[in-house]
C-alpha cells in the first residue's frame, strides 16, 4: 500500500474520540520511526505546522527542535503567540530567529510580485539551513504536509516546507498528518489543546503580508498593513457565519486626504472578504454596512498613513484572492 495514498476505508476524523485515536496511533508511529534521535521542524505558527509540533512534543518531547523564523511579514501578535503557546505552555525546544531586518533589507525596492516571492522563499530556506547547521544529531525533518498538498503537488508543499534545503541538510521526513484534510487537522489540533485562534486560523499565504503590501515593501506601509489587518480580523471575525478569508491589502498608491484641517497624502486600505470551497473560484462576501463603517473609522483613526478605506467586491475569477 502506498504510504502517500489515503485508504478508502479511512474514517474521516470528525469527533474528539476519533482525533484522540489518531493522536495515539501517530504517537506510537513517530516513536517507532524516530527512536531516540532528533527531529527538526520549521514552526510557522500556521495550523498545519502547529498541530504537527504539538503532536511531536507529545511523542518525543525535547527530541523535537522547533525553529520559528520571524521574517517581519507575519500578522500582528503571531510570533508572540508561537513563543507563548509552544515555549512557555508546551515546553517546546524552540529556537526563535529574529530575521526581520535581513528579509526587509533584501526586499527593499523590489516591486515585482514573483521576485518578492522568490526572495522570501530563498531567504527562509537560507535562514533555516543556517540554524539547522548549528545543531548536532538531527536526523529527521518534521513537516506539516497534509493530504491536499500530496494530491496537488506530489507531496512537495510550496511556501511552507523546506524542501529546498542544501543536500547536506536533507533528512528523513516525519509527516504525521499527511493523510488528513484541513478540517481533520483542525479537529486534531483542538484535541491536542491548541488555542482556537491558532486551530481555526484562516488561510495565510506563504510570503505573508509581503503579498498584501502591494508593490515595493516599505517598513511604514508594512506596519500599516499589519495594524489594519488586525482591525479587520477583529471586526469581521464577529460575523456569523465567519467568511473563509478576510484581510487588508495596501497598494503603493497615495491619494489626497484631510486631517486636522490640512491636506495630506495617504494610502488606501483595501478590505477583502471571500468565501470559497476549493480556492479555484471565490465569491466576495457582503460585509454589513455598520461593520464596514466601524472598520473604516477604526483604520483611519488607528493606523498612521491611511486616509481611505476601500471594499474589494471582486470575485475569482477574474480577480485572484490575494492582490499579488
Amino acid at each position: 500500500m502506498d504510504p502517500n495514498v489515503r485508504p478508502e476505508t479511512m474514517e474521516r476524523i470528525t469527533t474528539p474520540e476519533l482525533a484522540q485515536a489518531f493522536i495515539d496511533e501517530q504517537i506510537a508511529a513517530v516513536k517507532e520511526q524516530v527512536g531516540d534521535r532528533k527531529v527538526l521542524l520549521a514552526l510557522s505558527g500556521g495550523v498545519d505546522s502547529s498541530v504537527v509540533a504539538a503532536l511531536l512534543i507529545k511523542a518525543i518531547g525535547d527530541q523535537l527542535v522547533c525553529v520559528h523564523v520571524n521574517h517581519g511579514l507575519l500578522r500582528k501578535g503571531e510570533p508572540e503567540q508561537v513563543i507563548q503557546v509552544f515555549q512557555e505552555e508546551l515546553g517546546a525546544n524552540l529556537i526563535y530567529v529574529d530575521a526581520v531586518d535581513r528579509f526587509l533589507d533584501k526586499l527593499a525596492g523590489v516591486d515585482d510580485p514573483e521576485t518578492k516571492r522568490k526572495i522570501i522563499g530563498k531567504e527562509f530556506i537560507d535562514v533555516f539551513a543556517e540554524e539547522a547547521g548549528k545543531l548536532d544529531g538531527i536526523e529527521f525533518l518534521g513537516q506539516g504536509t497534509i493530504y491536499p498538498d500530496i494530491l496537488e503537488s506530489d507531496g512537495v508543499k510550496a511556501h511552507h516546507n523546506v524542501g529546498g534545503l542544501p543536500e547536506d541538510l536533507q533528512f528523513e521526513l516525519v509527516e504525521p498528518v499527511k493523510l488528513l484534510y484541513k478540517d481533520e487537522v483542525r479537529v486534531v489540533g483542538k484535541q491536542l489543546g491548541l488555542p482556537d485562534n491558532m486551530v481555526y486560523r484562516q488561510p495565510f499565504p506563504g510570503p505573508g503580508l509581503g503579498v498584501r503590501c502591494v508593490g515595493a515593501i516599505t517598513r511604514d506601509r508594512l506596519e500599516a498593513v499589519r495594524e489594519a489587518d488586525a482591525i479587520v480580523r477583529e471586526e469581521i471575525g464577529k460575523m456569523d457565519p465567519v467568511p473563509w478569508q478576510y484581510f487588508v491589502a495596501i497598494p503603493d498608491v497615495k491619494s489626497t486626504g484631510i486631517k486636522d484641517g490640512k491636506r495630506h497624502m495617504g494610502w488606501a486600505a483595501v478590505v477583502r472578504a471571500i468565501n470559497t470551497v476549493d480556492a479555484v473560484t471565490a465569491q466576495s462576501v457582503e460585509i454589513p454596512w455598520e461593520m464596514l463603517c466601524r472598520i473604516r473609522d477604526r483604520i483611519i483613526a488607528e493606523v498612521p498613513g491611511v486616509n481611505r478605506v476601500l471594499w474589494d467586491v471582486s470575485d475569482k475569477p477574474t480577480s485572484t484572492i490575494e492582490w499579488e
